[in-house]
């Protein structure tokens, strides 16, 4: 990938992770602190949908899927450092959210990261020779 296009997907990985973050602000009380099945449901439909949308990104942008791990990457950079941020500081930046659920809301993100990165890999390293 070029620098425009690393740059790029940084810039994305920045909107999308700020735009999760007030959702999970606004919403995460209904996630996070109300039924096991509503956040069970939720822990494993947040990686599907973050999955789904970096292919929709990665398709649009025509990234090879040879370089799909590396854009997955760049998508992720910034939410993980916001997240080591966010998480450190939970009661400041998601006051509405009990300090018990930053281990739920943490390990949601985790498993989100960890699935769309390991997901890129697996399709970048199958195409490359």
């Amino acid at each position: 990938m070029k620098v425009h296009e690393k740059a790029l997907f940084l810039a994305f990985g920045l909107a999308f992770w700020t735009l999760g973050t007030l959702w999970f602000e606004y919403r995460g009380q209904i996630i996070l602190e109300t039924t096991k099945l509503r956040y069970w449901l939720s822990f494993f439909l947040t990686p599907v949908v973050t999955a789904v949308f970096c292919i929709l990104i990665f398709r649009w942008r025509h990234i090879p899927t040879s370089q799909w791990s590396s854009a997955a990457l760049m998508l992720a950079i910034p939410g993980m450092f916001g997240e080591a941020i966010l998480l450190s500081h939970l009661s400041t930046f998601m006051p509405a959210l009990q300090p018990s659920s930053g281990g739920k809301y943490g390990a949601m993100l985790f498993a989100t990261y960890a699935i769309v990165l390991s997901a890129a890999e697996l399709v970048a390293s199958a195409t490359r020779p």
